[in-house]
């Protein structure tokens, strides 16, 4: 993950140094979408806090959707 990038959710938690797999994307460039799964070296890592807003709002804090352009290869 780009070091500038934030939870589209909650633009306070930063995801960088987050990592996963991508297992969907759509769209066309520039505006390409993707789905990443969050690999378990980044659930363990990931703030409570963010955890605990997920299940507040009924969101899936183990995926998320963000612009291909704020992904990198790991």
């Amino acid at each position: 993950m780009r070091a500038d990038v934030c939870s589209p959710e909650f633009p306070e938690v930063s995801l960088s140094g987050w990592t996963g797999t991508i297992v969907e994307s759509s769209g066309k460039a520039p505006d390409v979408k993707v789905v990443l799964e969050w690999d378990q070296e980044t659930m363990t890592r990931m703030p409570a806090d963010y955890v605990q807003q997920c299940e507040a709002q009924q969101l899936y804090y183990a995926m998320a959707c963000l612009a291909e352009a704020d992904i990198e290869p790991a």
